[in-house]
């Protein structure tokens, strides 16, 4: 008859070897089929979570990069399952590890996330190794407590330095976020910080129904700038067999197959358009991808707007008619106003745009006393906050800025735009709301950055190019002009 130790011994060995096979671990740790179970009924995870615990297990023992696993989904398909499954195997397999649990809100970490594991490691074989707390599930073994442990952390833009000092080399180390469409994009890029560790098993998964068509969470998939990093999964909730099929239906029905609430809902895709996203993606795809439409009657215009503190960069960009793609955007992270100016010459020298419209709003007075001491010609300054002075005849907007990016937002729906991520998420990102003279007013750039958001400096610099109404000038009937009349003046001298 074997001795307690013997059995423990045996149980350290077996799940031990599960090191590199979450779904072993799964499948040998908890009681499926097992009559007066929880389990009882139930055979297993469902196929879409045996494909993640799979492709984690390759990923792990191949070694080399930290895994990235991103999941969009649907309602109700058990994902907090999920998550409470990896942290027991990541946990259980591999001594000392260390990691991370968050969500978008206390709400849902308190209440749902955690919860959920303290369900699971109540029915794990081994949980006798863990104890389960609040706010973390460590080691119980005697000075194990502190390198061998999870915390679950509610994320603020104030609150990064947990992620941090999660640094396990030579060991594992891994970060969960549960509903991560709406954590902020600084979370994240303290995240990539923090798993960078060599010879270290690191896993980095993120889980949420697809809210918010910009951010972080967004770029994991395709079409996404960091789409190359991830392992992208999105998930139909009508695929997965415990979803409430007659609520669906429901769904569907009242909403529309292909209507954003059955999108985020139930076909785990990110929406057209964000509830207050000012320009929606799908506009934004469609003017990437039409074929362009060249104008050459229609006047060059070039936007350039300033940069004015820390990441943000000067860029400038040119438009003529429907033609925002042939000649690219220029992007400088230069501080000295004075050779921004410089190029900014250099260019319209260049190109010869109709009108120069520069930002002058704050720093921009600078750049554009500069020019026109230099003499660029049909150069115009643009108050970002002044009056609007045109409408849509739809639309009255609160001040300049809002007026020429609603200019712009009914340009896309016919334009040509260049492949560009960063554009493309300047222009996507922008929300917008109403003032007390329900006039309409975009979101600041301090609240973008509340939200994680960079400044969009590409999105404003085409904007500028509606600042005004412009005319095509005959450059060539201009030159002859001015050709005749230095002959005359030498012919009066």
């Amino acid at each position: 008859m074997s001795s307690a130790l013997e059995i423990e011994s045996r149980l350290h060995r077996e799940i031990g070897a599960f090191r590199f096979d979450p779904l072993g671990y799964v499948m040998y740790a908890f009681p499926w089929g097992i009559d007066g179970t929880a389990l009882a009924r139930e055979k297993g995870p469902e196929p879409w979570q045996e494909d993640i615990l799979v492709a984690l297990g390759n990923g792990v023992h191949d070694g080399g990069k930290a895994v990235r696993s991103a999941v969009a989904s649907g309602h109700g398909i058990g994902k907090s399952a999920l998550v409470a499954w990896i942290i027991l195997w990541a946990m259980s397999t591999l001594r000392d590890t260390r990691g991370v649990v968050s969500a978008n809100t206390e709400g849902q970490l308190r209440t749902k996330t955690w919860p959920e594991l303290a369900k699971w490691h109540g029915l794990c074989l081994n949980r006798d190794w863990f104890e389960y707390t609040a706010t973390s599930l460590h080691s119980v073994l005697p000075g194990r407590g502190r390198t061998w442990r999870v915390d679950a952390i509610t994320w603020s833009e104030s609150n990064t330095e947990a992620i941090a000092g999660l640094h396990n080399k030579g060991r594992r180390a891994f970060v969960l976020l549960d509903e991560a469409s709406a954590i902020p994009d600084p979370v994240w890029d303290t995240i990539e910080g923090a798993l960078t560790d060599a010879d270290t098993e690191l896993l980095w998964c993120v889980f949420g129904n697809p809210t918010r068509n910009t951010g972080r969470f967004r770029e994991c998939f395709a079409g996404g700038r960091f789409a190359h990093r991830w392992q992208p999964r999105q998930i139909d909730s009508r695929s997965v067999a415990m979803t409430n099929k007659g609520q669906i239906e429901t769904w569907v029905k009242d909403w529309g197959e292909d209507s954003d609430f059955v999108r985020v809902r139930v076909r785990g895709e990110f929406p057209r358009a964000g509830s207050l996203q000012f320009i929606d993606s799908q506009r934004v795809e469609d003017a990437v991808r039409r074929d362009l439409l060249e104008d050459s009657l229609s006047p060059l215009i070039m936007g350039v707007d300033i940069a004015r503190q820390g990441s943000d960069q000067t860029v400038i960009r040119f438009r003529r008619g429907l033609d925002g793609r042939s000649i690219p955007a220029v992007k400088l992270r230069i501080p000295d106003l004075m050779l921004i100016a410089g190029r900014v010459m250099e260019l319209a020298a260049e190109h010869k745009p109709d009108a120069v419209f520069v930002d002058c709003t704050g720093i921009g007075w600078g750049v554009q006393d500069r020019l026109n001491q230099l003499g660029c010609p049909n150069l115009f300054a643009v108050d970002f906050g002044g009056k609007a002075d045109r409408h849509d005849g739809t639309a009255r907007y609160a001040n300049k800025r809002a007026e020429m990016w609603g200019f712009m937002k009914d340009w896309c729906a016919v334009g040509c735009l260049p492949d560009d991520r960063d554009l493309t998420a300047d222009l996507t990102g922008v929300e917008y709301g109403y003032d007390a003279a329900n006039a309409l007013l975009l979101e600041r750039k301090q609240d973008m950055r509340r939200r994680g958001l960079a400044s969009p400096d590409d999105g404003d610099a085409l904007a500028l190019t509606f600042a005004y109404p412009v005319l095509k000038q005959d450059w060539a009937t201009e030159r002859r002009l001015e050709e005749k009349l230095a002959k005359l003046k030498r012919w009066v001298v």
